[in-house]
C-alpha cells in the first residue's frame, strides 16, 4: 500500500518543480539565462560583489554546480571573477553593467509568474514556507546521518 504512487510525497514535488521550471523558461528566454543562472543573478542583484560561499550559501547550489554556472555568466558578460585581495584564493563575484541592465529586464518576471501559478498569495506563501521547513528537516537528517 505504501508503494502506491499516490501515496508519495516526492512525486507531486518533482512533477510540480518540473512545471515551475518549464514556466520560468519562456520568462528566462529572452534574457538568454536558465533558472539556476537567474538565482546567481538574484543573489548579486540583492547584493554585489559577494564570495563564491555566500553565493552558494543564498542559491543552495555547491561549488561544483556553481562554479560552471557562474563561468557561464562571465562568458555572456553578465559579471566578472576576480580573487579577494585578503584571500588570493577565494574568488568576489561581480555584476557588469550588462549584468546590472538585466535586473531592469527581469523585474517583470516574478509578477508574471504568479499569475501563470493561479494560487492565492497565501497559499503561495504557505507552499514556500512548508517547502523551506521540509528543506531544514531534510538537511538536518543528511548532516546527522554524515555526521
Amino acid at each position: 500500500m505504501t508503494l502506491l504512487l499516490k501515496h508519495q510525497l516526492c512525486h507531486p514535488l518533482y512533477s510540480a518543480t518540473n512545471a515551475l521550471l518549464r514556466a520560468y523558461k519562456p520568462l528566462l528566454e529572452p534574457l538568454k539565462i536558465t533558472y539556476p543562472q537567474y538565482l546567481i543573478l538574484m543573489a548579486l542583484w540583492e547584493s554585489d560583489e559577494i564570495n563564491i560561499k555566500e553565493i552558494s550559501e543564498r542559491t543552495l547550489f555547491d561549488s561544483g554546480t556553481l562554479t560552471p554556472l557562474i563561468n557561464k555568466l562571465k562568458i555572456q558578460g553578465l559579471v566578472t571573477i576576480k580573487p579577494m585581495v585578503t584571500d588570493k584564493r577565494n574568488k568576489i563575484v561581480a555584476l557588469t553593467a550588462k549584468g546590472q541592465k538585466l535586473k531592469e529586464k527581469a523585474q517583470s518576471i516574478p509578477k508574471e509568474l504568479t499569475c501563470r501559478i493561479e494560487l492565492s498569495k497565501e497559499d503561495m506563501q504557505e507552499l514556500k514556507r512548508l517547502s523551506e521547513a521540509l528543506l531544514t528537516n531534510l538537511r538536518k537528517t543528511e548532516s546527522e546521518s554524515n555526521g
